[in-house]
């Protein structure tokens, strides 16, 4: 997945968003509006983890809804 198509799609990611990391708010999520730096930013504050940490936790989620994309379409042919 393109973090592009993440940013262009930022509504209907929030909630995925808000599944991974539920200590992020509806404020934090409106503000981050799809970018990626932002969101490692509040990751880190909310969760006191190190920026490190938060870029592997964004990759791992991205790994996932690629996956989980991928999975919708094999189910759709």
């Amino acid at each position: 997945m393109n973090w592009d198509r993440v940013q262009g799609n930022w509504k209907q990611f929030k909630g995925r968003v808000k599944q991974q990391w539920g200590k992020l708010t509806d404020d934090n999520l409106d503000v981050i509006d799809g970018h990626r730096d932002m969101l490692a930013g509040k990751i880190q504050e909310s969760y006191g983890i190190s920026k490190d940490e938060a870029e592997r936790q964004i990759n791992a989620w991205e790994r996932s809804m690629k996956e989980d994309d991928a999975e919708a379409r094999r189910m759709q042919r």
